[in-house]
């Protein structure tokens, strides 16, 4: 027997509807909500902002550290900073990358949190 996901009946829930519509966020905010999940949702950029939630590293230590080109890396960082995810300082020849803020590190939890309960 197939499961059905839509309504039989076209009954709207008036109340409902409207205490959700009283909650909507704009169009721009779900824009830019939906850019961070595009941004992360790429396994590279998450492998690295995991690696930076842990200690803050150099372009070097992620190229190390994840086997890749130090060029790939960078690559990956830019866009990570682009979108506001990973902050840098430099610190003489070195730039110096970590994640950006409290947000990000509670969304990696977060989601390493559910993708182990899916794994068992």
């Amino acid at each position: 027997m197939k499961k059905k996901y839509a309504c039989e009946t076209m009954l709207v829930h008036e109340e409902a509807v409207s205490q959700v519509s009283e909650t909507m966020l704009s169009d721009s905010l779900f824009e830019e909500a939906a850019n961070f999940f595009k941004v992360m949702g790429d396994k590279t950029r998450f492998r690295i902002l995991y690696a930076l939630d842990k200690h803050e590293l150099c372009v070097c230590d992620l190229a190390s550290l994840l086997d890749m080109s130090v060029s790939a890396v960078s690559h990956q960082l830019a866009r990570l900073r682009k979108n506001k995810l990973v902050k840098s300082r430099r610190d003489g020849k070195n730039i110096f990358y970590t994640i950006a803020d409290d947000h990000i590190h509670m969304m990696l939890k977060g989601c390493v949190e559910h993708a182990q309960e899916n794994l068992q």
